[in-house]
């Protein structure tokens, strides 16, 4: 998938992160079959698809956090596996659907652990890496909050913290699993806000399909691991498409001022 009309770039071109024609199996059951996308920098592109249609695991290769079985996964024209973990977490950043840790850590300490890839061992963190520290509070909402425990938040405070972890990072892509699970509606339109508004290239894995047609520049949509249809929200969210690969019948209306599709679900299809 080559994704255009990019809404937020702010790097200097280059060939980014791809997965081309990525395959992965599991106990003999393939997950992923032939997959490949590539997102424009600057964009955000919507992981789409039932569950166990291999959204989750397209993420980890992406991540290099799993390998595939064929195919390639590369940053800047460099496969995955030929860089080493410091190198891709200077570049990648990922966000899980749900985080959580036994250790009484602050919001500053889960902050700065977005760092690490940036210093030697053993080292104190430098003057740098609490200035970036502080902008990702700040750019996230959370300089009041810096000092507060991270058991004492909510589950939508929470995912801000791993963003502004991950936005220490100082990435140039950045790979979300289902971030708004568990959110109510105000927290969800706040995190893909803030998601979207980002300098980096995203890549989100959604259920909602309302919420991937307003936040979204491209959609890539998965069914038992094969992309089924990529492109634009108005392109891809369409009746047929919906009842196809979800089994439920909807009516897609166009929003007039940028055409972006609304979904409103009508049953099963029988």
């Amino acid at each position: 998938m080559k994704t255009e009309g990019a809404t937020h770039t702010r790097h200097e071109p280059n060939e980014g992160l791809r997965a081309d024609r990525v395959t992965r199996t599991a106990d003999g059951r393939l997950i992923l079959d032939g997959v490949s996308i590539t997102p424009a920098p600057g964009t955000t592109v919507g992981l789409l698809g039932p569950n166990g249609s291999g959204k989750s695991t397209l993420l980890r290769l992406l991540a290099g956090v799993l390998t595939p079985a064929s195919g390639v996964v590369t940053l800047d024209g460099s496969p995955l596996a030929e860089l080493g973990h410091r190198d891709i977490a200077r570049r990648i950043a990922v966000v899980e659907q749900q985080a959580d840790t036994q250790v009484e850590l602050t919001v500053l300490d889960v902050v700065r652990l977005g760092r690490i890839p940036h210093r030697r061992a053993w080292t104190p963190a430098s003057a740098t890496d609490e200035e970036v520290v502080r902008g990702a509070l700040d750019h996230t909402g959370l300089t009041d909050r810096a000092h507060q425990s991270w058991h004492t938040l909510s589950g939508g405070e929470r995912q801000r913290v791993q963003i502004a972890r991950a936005l220490a990072q100082e990435p140039r892509e950045l790979l979300l699993d289902e971030p708004t699970n568990h959110l109510d509606i105000q927290h969800q339109l706040d995190l893909l806000a803030l998601v979207t508004s980002l300098p980096v290239t995203s890549v989100v894995a959604l259920h909602d399909l309302n919420l991937a047609a307003m936040y979204c520049d491209r959609l890539v949509v998965l069914r038992e691991g094969r992309v089924v249809a990529c492109g634009s929200p108005g392109d891809i969210l369409t009746e047929e498409l919906i009842a196809e690969v979800y089994g439920v019948r909807a009516s897609v209306t166009r929003n007039g001022s940028d055409d972006r599709p609304h979904v409103r679900f009508l049953g099963t299809v029988r």
